[in-house]
């Protein structure tokens, strides 16, 4: 049996053999969609999509993101510029956006005396801090991701957009967005246009991604063999003047305006993940 690298990943089991696995099917012809077909998501799929989401992993089973699903014209359009200038985004039916959410159970403390109770026992009533941000992070795209799996069985394709973690302040008025809410992470969705091909982008290849007990480092021949199929989109003509393409990679992205407007936005929101002492009556102040 001839099989593509792609089949090969979706028919191979543990042990070595070859099986039919619709899960695995599904997560490796997964692609971004960026173009979508023009009908709405039925109820029963975006409701599937969002029970799905919600059976996601999550710490102490505290469930520490939200999820908006946004539907209006005027809002994804806001979206497609405050989130690197991508017009598709205003073209998907349906956007999911992503929270890393410790204001509810914030929220729970406070209706319930946590802050008295901490006085009584000595113990310190502590906003959240950074770890804790980490960890509804965490939260939020193991459902991100449980709604992508779930959306492409359903034939509805996804795009994530991490840009959405840019210009802070914008979103945080446009949402409504209590402090120790962050967005991390937004999903565009539609269905797949009939007929619509697929390309399935080429991966690192696993010896270099996989490790086995610890961490490995690469040498210069690895990292020549990781990058050499990329290193082959690399023109000297480029518009970055780079001479190389790591340093083409590196201008277009790391080092690109909107990846210093993300640093500079997750800074500012990051400002309230402090893990200040709390005044009991006044942890919205």
């Amino acid at each position: 049996m001839n099989l593509s690298k792609q089949e090969k990943l979706s028919k191979i089991d543990s042990k070595g053999a070859v099986t039919v696995n619709d899960t695995l099917k599904t997560i490796n012809n997964r692609v971004s969609l960026r173009g979508y077909d023009k009908k709405d998501i039925s109820k029963e799929d975006l409701d599937a999509i969002l029970e799905a989401a919600m059976r996601a992993p999550t710490a102490g089973n505290q469930m520490l993101y939200s999820i908006i699903v946004v539907k209006d014209e005027k809002t994804k359009k806001i979206l497609s510029k405050t989130c690197d200038n991508q017009a598709f985004i205003a073209t998907a039916p349906v956007i999911l956006l992503f929270l890393a959410d410790h204001q509810r159970w914030f929220d729970y403390y406070e209706l319930n005396g946590v802050g008295e109770y901490c006085e009584e026992h000595g113990l310190l009533f502590e906003a959240p801090q950074e770890s804790d941000l980490l960890l509804a992070i965490e939260d939020a795209m193991c459902a991100a991701e449980n709604a992508v799996i779930a959306a492409e069985s359903l034939n509805i394709g996804s795009c994530y957009i991490g840009d959405i973690v840019e210009n802070y302040e914008i979103h945080k008025e446009l949402f409504d967005l209590p402090d120790w809410a962050f967005p991390i992470g937004m999903l565009c969705l539609g269905y797949y246009r009939p007929e619509q091909p697929r390309v399935i982008k080429e991966r690192f290849d696993r010896e270099y991604i996989v490790f086995e007990e610890k961490y490995r480092h690469l040498n210069a021949e690895d990292y020549s063999k990781m990058f050499a199929s990329r290193e082959k989109i690399y023109r000297e003509d480029n518009q970055y003047k780079a001479k190389n393409f790591a340093q083409m990679f590196y201008a277009r992205k790391t080092g690109a305006v909107f990846s210093k407007e993300m640093a500079r936005s997750v800074r500012v929101a990051m400002k309230k993940w402090d893990g200040r002492i709390l005044n009991k009556r006044k942890i919205h102040d």
